[in-house]
């Protein structure tokens, strides 16, 4: 681990993991990470301000080496912690953009819709109205629209 660290530092990069309760989805250097923050995108590298940050429903976007395209994720909201030399985020749930399917996502947005207005009990609306939210950001990452 240690060994790690030292090269990441010499190659202007920092540690970097996306958790979700499901897996580890990324564990590797990273050049830089673009996370969306409760209030608004922010972009980490190495030798950052340690903080603590709530996380929105967005596209996390890594890039591991200077110039190169990044991985696009896409989170349901959670917490980051970044430190000098490390980023952890820790996601509700996390699936690679590439993986989404457009389609579903726009049936479940649709039946999501439906539930919000009829939904009587205030619980139930408030929980159906969060999972539209996290639906609908899904959907915008998916074709590409993800707000910076």
């Amino acid at each position: 681990m240690e060994e790690s660290i030292r090269m990441a530092e010499a190659a202007g990069t920092f540690n970097f993991e996306l958790v979700s309760p499901e897996k580890v989805l990324v564990s590797q250097p990273a050049w830089q990470v673009t996370i969306p923050g409760e209030e608004g995108y922010f972009g980490v590298r190495a030798g950052h301000m340690s903080l603590i940050a709530a996380v929105k429903a967005g596209v996390v976007e890594v890039i591991a080496r200077e110039g190169e395209a990044p991985q696009k994720i896409f989170i349901a909201g959670g917490f980051a912690d970044v430190t000098a030399k490390n980023c952890t985020l820790l996601a509700e749930q996390a699936v690679n953009v590439n993986e989404l399917d457009a389609e579903k996502i726009q049936q479940q947005v649709n039946e999501l819709e439906f539930d919000v207005k009829n939904a009587t009990d205030p619980v139930q609306k408030a929980m159906a109205h969060k999972k539209l939210e996290t639906a609908l950001a899904k959907l915008a990452a998916v074709k590409g629209n993800a707000a910076h």
